[in-house]
C-alpha cells in the first residue's frame, strides 16, 4: 500500500475517516472527546452495546457517525496510557495502519492525543509513523494481477497525523523515516528472488547508496584473488554467477575516530553445494544473504539521517551451487589470514565467506570494533526461535550496547557462550580448523569458527540472524517474509553509543 504521511497541528477532523484513541477505562483526548459529545455520546453507546473495553490492540469502527459530517469514526484501544516507549508507539502505529488498510481508505486523519491528557513528545509521534510507514510495506512487485481497488489507484491512502508538537514530530520523522528507507531497503533485498539478484545484481544495488553520500567500491574476483580470499571465492566455485566484495564507506565525522566496521554475509542463493540441502523448503535459501541485506540497509539509514560518525560497511556476495568445479567435502582452502580450513561440509558456507570478509576488513580499516551479521545456522532457530538473534561476543561492554539497542528497537537479541571446549570441536587433523564442528552446539561452534579470525584487541560480536531475517513471525510493523531485521537495531547501537 503507498502511503502519504504528513503531520498537522491539533484540529478537528472534517470529513473522511477519522482516528483516535481510548484507554482501557473508556477516557478520550480533548480533540475525540469533542467529536463523541458532537455525536452525542456515542462511543460509549458503541462500546457497551459492542463489549468494546479499550484493550491494546482493539478497535471501534463507527460508520457515519451521527451529528458528523465523517464517514468513519475509528476508536483505537490503546490499553493503559502511561509506561508506552518508543516500540510501543510504533507498534500502535503499524496497529492502526492495518486497520486502515482494511477500510480502504483514500484520506484518513488520526488524532494523536493520549486520553490521559499527557502530552506526546515529537519523538513519539515520529515513531508511530514510522510503524504506520512499515506496516504498509507489501513485496508485490512481480503480482501481474491487480484487484479493482489497485487498479483505480485505491491502494494509496494520505494520512495525516494531527499532534500537538506537530513541528518537532515532523523533524524527528525526518530522521527515522530515513532508518525507516534503509528497513525497506534490507526488506526488498531478501524478498528479491535468485534468479533476479545474484551477486552482481546485489552489488550494483549498492552502488545505488553513493547518491545519498556513501562511497562504494567493488571487488571483483581478480581483486579478490590478489587478496589471497581463497575461503570466500571456494564458495563460488559451483556458480556460473561471479562473487562480489562490496565495501560501503560513510564518512559522517570525517575521519576524527577510527570506524565502526559491520560485514554482512551476502549468499545470495545457497543450494548447499556438493552438500546439497533437501528439495523442501530450499527456495527460502534466496534469503541467506539477510546479514548482507541488513548491512546495506544499515549504511542507507544512516547516510540518509547524515549520522555523525565514520561507518564501514562490508559484504560478501556468493552464490552457492553444485557443479563439477564446486569445492568437495575433504578439500582445504587457505584464507586471506593465511589459516587452512578443512571443508567438512558445502553447506557450512557462510562462515567461509565471513572470514575472508572479516579478515580484510581489519587489514585495511583498523576499526574500532567489528561487528557481523548472518543469516549463519539453522541450530540458532532450534536455541531460540524466530524472536530474538543469537548474540556472540570477546568484549562485554560491545554486547550490552548492542543488547541495550535491541530492547529498545524490538529487535531482540540473546547472548551465547563461546568457550574453549566449543573451540576444540573445530580443530582438524589436516588443516588449522574444520569448517564445521557436527550437529551439537553449532550456532556455537559458527561462532567459534569465526572468532579465530578476529584480531587480539578488536572488540568483535556476531549476531546470527537465521530466525529473525528471514521467515520471521508476523507483527504490528511487518507482515513481510523479510523483516529488514538489524537496520533499526544497529542504527540504534551507533546513535546511541557512537555518534558525536
Amino acid at each position: 500500500m503507498k502511503l502519504n504521511l504528513s503531520f498537522a497541528k491539533p484540529q478537528m477532523p472534517a470529513d473522511g475517516v477519522a482516528v483516535v484513541l481510548c484507554d482501557d477505562k473508556l477516557a478520550l483526548g480533548a480533540i475525540a472527546g469533542a467529536l463523541d459529545q458532537t455525536a452525542g455520546g456515542l462511543v460509549a453507546r458503541a462500546a457497551a452495546a459492542g463489549n468494546f473495553k479499550g484493550k491494546e490492540g482493539s478497535s471501534l469502527d463507527l460508520v457515519l457517525p451521527a451529528g458528523l459530517a465523517l464517514d468513519r469514526l475509528l476508536v483505537a484501544g490503546i490499553g493503559k496510557a502511561e509506561g508506552r516507549g518508543e516500540s510501543d508507539w510504533m507498534k500502535l502505529g503499524g496497529t492502526i495502519m492495518a486497520k486502515i488498510g482494511g477500510l480502504k481508505a483514500t484520506a484518513v486523519t488520526v488524532v494523536l492525543e493520549r486520553p490521559d491528557g499527557a502530552d506526546i513528545e515529537g519523538e513519539e509521534a515520529a515513531a508511530f509513523a514510522a510503524g504506520m510507514r512499515l506496516r504498509a510495506y507489501d513485496f508485490d512487485r512481480y503480482k501481474t494481477r491487480k484487484s479493482d481497488d489497485e487498479e483505480n489507484g485505491g491502494d494509496a491512502v494520505d494520512v495525516t497525523i494531527v499532534v500537538d508538537k506537530a513541528s518537532k514530530a515532523k523533524s524527528a520523522y525526518k530522521l527515522l523515516g530515513g532508518v525507516c528507507d534503509g528497513v525497506i531497503v534490507a526488506r526488498d533485498l531478501v524478498n528479491e528472488p535468485g534468479n533476479v539478484l545474484g551477486p552482481e545484481e546485489f552489488a550494483d544495488r549498492a552502488k545505488k547508496l553513493e547518491k545519498l553520500g556513501v562511497e562504494v567500491e567493488v571487488l571483483g574476483e581478480k581483486e579478490m584473488r590478489k587478496l589471497k580470499m581463497d575461503a570466500l571465492l571456494g564458495v563460488a566455485l559451483g556458480s556460473a554467477r561471479p562473487p562480489r566484495l562490496v565495501v560501503m564507506r560513510w564518512n559522517g565525522a570525517k575521519g576524527k575516530d577510527k570506524p565502526l566496521v559491520f560485514v554482512g554475509k551476502g549468499v545470495c542463493f545457497d543450494s548447499g553445494g556438493i552438500s546439497l540441502k533437501p528439495g523442501a523448503g530450499m527456495e527460502d535459501m534466496k534469503g541467506d544473504m539477510g546479514g548482507a541485506a541488513a548491512v546495506t540497509g544499515l549504511m542507507h539509514a544512516l547516510a540518509a539521517r547524515k549520522a555523525r560518525v565514520d561507518v564501514i560497511g562490508i559484504i560478501g556476495l556468493v552464490e552457492n551451487m553444485p557443479d563439477g568445479k564446486a569445492q568437495r567435502p575433504g578439500d582445504i582452502v587457505t584464507s586471506m589470514s593465511g589459516q587452512t580450513i578443512e571443508i567438512i561440509n558445502t553447506d557450512a558456507e557462510g562462515r567461509l565467506v565471513l572470514c575472508d570478509a572479516l579478515w580484510y576488513a581489519q587489514e585495511r580499516f583498523e576499526p574500532r570494533l567489528v561487528v557481523d551479521l548472518a543469516t549463519l545456522t539453522g541450530a540458532i532457530m532450534i536455541a531460540l526461535g524466530h524472536h530474538h538473534a543469537g548474540l556472540f561476543a570477546n568484549d562485554d561492554d560491545l554486547a550490552g550496547q548492542l543488547a541495550r539497542a535491541g530492547e529498545a528497537t524490538g529487535e531482540a537479541v540473546w547472548r551465547m557462550p563461546l568457550g574453549k571446549d566449543y573451540d576444540k570441536l573445530i580443530d582438524s587433523k589436516f588443516a588449522d580448523m574444520k569448517n564445521t564442528g557436527g550437529r551439537w552446539a553449532g550456532s556455537i561452534t559458527a561462532a567459534q569458527f569465526l572468532k579465530r579470525f578476529v584480531k587480539d584487541g578488536t572488540p568483535w560480536a556476531h549476531l546470527d540472524v537465521a530466525g529473525t531475517a528471514m521467515g520471521s513471525p508476523k507483527t504490528e510493523i511487518s507482515q513481510s517474509w523479510s523483516s529488514g531485521f538489524g537496520v533499526r537495531l544497529l542504527d540504534r547501537f551507533v546513535a546511541d553509543n557512537y555518534e558525536k
